[in-house]
């Protein structure tokens, strides 16, 4: 079993030196000094477009091949199809609207109302500009799960996309994802699952979950501002984007709009690396991801289960979903006669960052009754520590108290 050890890990992440408690993980990690080192770097070094001519040219070019590799690492996908954008959000709506220029009346696309709307919005505008219909898959408020006999139960002969969350970026709720791409198979549909919330917390193999395309976001754990969507290749090879005249019909080139942000994925692959090196130090660097994962996921499991612990113990606090569920380590929750954003500022002002909203879950927050207002939501990080999580509890105590 590989030690973990979060006092070594915090020494990487500067911002932890100005003394805040971070809770806001899941709205985007804080940034090691490897990560800014490279971007950096790659800012201060000469680089043009991908060539092979120049130093710069095959400087800019290696910078892509490495960003392509170790997502393909992190995922255990093909380096060939990894496709970068500049969010999850935009490449989202890229491959929504590339795959809708075959949809028509009569077909149908599958979403869920446990989902961040960027992975039902996209979805919902392509099907309603073709004339294709919108059918909605539920969760349960109280558990936070999303009924996969229910998403089965939707899914014919006439669905084209089935699209699911990973996680739950409010809940933490982790359905049943390779049950569910399998409905979407036996029907000859595709399906898009969005990552963003569970890559960060465990290692991801997306041929085991089955998704035809997985989203994530490195700047959810450690890197830059960026999107990707992993698929096979030959997957890519059958889909056709609009695209400018002139540039390359390569797969995954043809996706990726535009000369990429060659200093963003360098540092993308440097946080690739950090999570690599987090508890592991042999094997290739997928082995060390998963074993730095597999270290990470005891640590925050850990400090997820302490939170809960203590916040059940202060009068007036409400969490939300079931804590015997598989979930990733995202604790919601409520103060009695406390609106979510006064518990936000409040928490602030004793420099603990655990923000409230919808967080785009917008649909997920209004079935489990929080409205458009949300609620307060406190995630654990590799870099949280033990005495944040106390700190956090008691803050909201004294909150809950006033």
């Amino acid at each position: 079993m590989a030690d973990f050890d979060v006092t070594r890990l915090r020494t990487c992440f500067p911002a932890l030196a100005e003394g805040a408690a971070h809770f806001d993980g899941p709205g985007g990690s804080q940034v090691p000094e490897a990560v800014a080192a490279a971007v950096a770097d790659t800012l201060r070094s000469a680089v043009a477009n991908r060539g092979v001519h120049t130093a710069a040219e095959r400087r800019a070019d290696r910078i892509v091949g490495d960003a392509r590799r170790a997502m393909a690492d992190l995922l255990a996908a093909d380096p060939r199809g990894i496709v970068f954008g500049r969010s999850m959000t935009q490449l989202t709506y890229d491959v929504a609207r590339t795959l809708a220029k075959d949809w028509g009346p009569g077909d149908e696309v599958v979403v869920t109302t446990l989902d961040h709307d960027a992975n039902i919005r996209p979805w919902v505008q392509a099907a309603e500009a073709r004339g294709a219909t919108v059918r909605w898959a539920d969760f349960d408020p109280v558990t936070g799960e999303l009924d996969v006999a229910a998403v089965r139960r939707l899914v014919s002969e006439r669905t084209r996309m089935v699209a699911v969350t990973a996680a739950s970026n409010l809940l933490g709720t982790r359905p049943d994802v390779a049950a569910i791409t399998e409905a979407a198979r036996a029907a000859g549909a595709l399906s898009y699952v969005d990552g963003v919330h569970l890559t960060p917390h465990t290692a991801v193999d997306i041929t085991a979950l089955g998704a035809d395309f997985y989203a994530c976001s490195p700047y959810k754990f450690f890197g830059p501002h960026l999107g990707v969507v992993a698929a096979d290749p030959a997957r890519w090879e059958t889909l056709t984007p609009d695209k400018l005249a002139p540039s390359t019909d390569a797969v995954p080139e043809r996706f990726e709009l535009g000369t990429l942000p060659y200093e963003l994925l360098a540092g993308t692959t440097a946080a690739v690396d950090v999570i690599a090196g987090m508890a592991a130090s042999d094997g290739d660097r997928r082995q060390r991801l998963e074993t730095s994962l597999a270290a990470v996921a005891r640590h925050e499991d850990a400090l997820v289960a302490r939170l809960e612990d203590g916040l059940t113990t202060v009068a007036g606090v409400r969490l939300f979903g079931a804590r015997d569920r598989e979930r990733t380590p995202t604790v919601l929750f409520t103060v009695d006669g406390h609106a979510p954003g006064e518990v936000y500022a409040r928490l602030a002002d004793r420099g603990v960052n655990a923000p409230a909203g919808t967080f785009y879950a917008l649909e997920c927050s209004r079935r489990l009754g929080l409205g458009d207002t949300g609620a307060v939501r406190a995630g654990i990080a590799p870099y949280t520590t033990a005495a944040e999580v106390d700190t956090l509890v008691a803050a909201v105590a004294d909150i809950a108290a006033a």
